[in-house]
């Protein structure tokens, strides 16, 4: 019987993963090297120590029933080691060792049967004469592992573009990919749980700046046939990978054709809206999933419309907030970060209105209220 949960990272999807658990009845412990982090702040305890802490690790095993993370950038050694040690940790190793790894996601997801952009490994510049033939221009180079937010990737129109993302990777290995000339970015929710059951929320449309969400839409404003092609493809992906979890696929959309972009086995920031516009939210659904509670199928209220606060390096109190509030359909998160430091995800706020583009023009009403001061 799962009774405890333990939470590797402890940022806010840690933090709104935590709330919904604890409403749930569960216990939860974080191990997290940031003192008073957004998920401690609310889990019934913190162990403050590095991620790879083979003590800590051992502690967190030893007193949870069951180990989940909010994040893929932590080490898969802590995984593995709780993995050796006898640990239940939902998703597992093997599902981190191939997300962590772009290049070999995205010869997972070809190895599926599904559509990505084309692609190639760069770990030279002799690599890269050979992915400038094969795959051509343009093209955007990414580090294989790590980097988040538009950081570690380059844009490339010429082949000095590509020689210049070389020098600035400094040595570390890139995947070479075809730019896509897309319509929207997409994204999906999906959860499965230990029996094979699976579920999926609706298909969204994200709107980045500068490589952050800033922008969730949702139902994306789709054909029915893409959104049903996304749903297919993010499932058949989860079963492939033979997750236990909630998960989030990212998809570029280009006509009729959609390609995978990439896989994040978590929580993930375009699902926040889930909170406030349908029964479940993808925290409920990864909480049932990882604790072999039976999946749900969810339901949208109503359309709605999710942004990012961002901090803006100005100060630390966010002000507007009593304006905001005045509208009785935004619902507001704040993720207990002390610092808004600039583009720092400080929270996000939720519009339900009854249809897309009621919920965008509130949602740009309400965020041009909201600014950083220092006092």
């Amino acid at each position: 019987m799962i009774e405890t949960i333990g939470i590797l990272g402890g940022g806010q999807l840690g933090r709104m993963l935590t709330l919904e658990a604890k409403r749930m009845g569960y216990r939860v412990v974080t191990l997290e090297p940031a003192v008073d982090s957004p998920c401690g702040q609310v889990a019934d305890d913190q162990i403050v120590a590095a991620y790879d802490d083979p003590r800590a690790l051992h502690e967190l095993g030893e007193r949870c029933d069951v180990v989940t993370y909010e994040f893929e950038n932590i080490p898969l050694d802590a995984v593995l080691t709780l993995e050796r040690e006898g640990r239940l940790v939902r998703p597992n190793g093997e599902v981190l060792r191939i997300t962590q790894d772009r290049l070999l996601e995205k010869t997972f997801v070809r190895s599926c049967g599904i559509a990505t952009a084309d692609f190639a490994a760069v770990h030279s510049r002799a690599g890269l004469d050979a992915a400038l033939a094969a795959v051509g221009l343009p093209a955007v180079l990414k580090t294989v592992r790590g980097g988040y937010d538009g950081k570690g990737q380059w844009l490339a129109h010429t082949p000095s573009d590509a020689e210049a993302a070389v020098d600035a990777a400094r040595g570390r290995p890139l995947i070479f990919e075809r730019f896509v000339p897309f319509e929207r970015e997409l994204s999906i929710i999906c959860a499965r749980n230990g029996r094979g059951e699976a579920i999926a929320f609706p298909v969204t449309e994200n709107v980045h700046d500068a490589g952050v969400l800033a922008t969730t839409i949702v139902p994306a404003r789709v054909p029915t046939a893409v959104a049903e092609r996304v749903r297919t493809a993010a499932q058949r992906i989860g079963e492939g990978l033979g997750i236990v979890g909630a998960y989030c696929v990212e998809f570029f959309h280009a006509g009729d054709d959609v390609f995978v972009n990439e896989i994040a086995p978590r929580v993930h920031n375009s699902g926040h809206y889930s909170l406030d516009a349908t029964q479940i939210s993808q925290y409920e659904a990864h909480v049932r999933a990882i604790c072999d509670l039976p999946l749900v199928e969810p339901h949208l209220f109503a359309p709605a419309v999710m942004v990012n606060i961002l901090g803006e390096g100005t100060g630390d109190r966010l002000a507007g907030v009593n304006d905001l509030l005045r509208d009785p359909d935004v619902k507001l998160h704040m993720y207990g970060k002390a610092h808004a430091a600039a583009r720092r995800k400080m929270g996000h706020f939720t519009v339900v209105a009854r249809d897309v583009d009621d919920a965008l023009a509130r949602a740009r009403t309400a965020k041009a209220l909201l600014h950083w001061t220092a006092a």
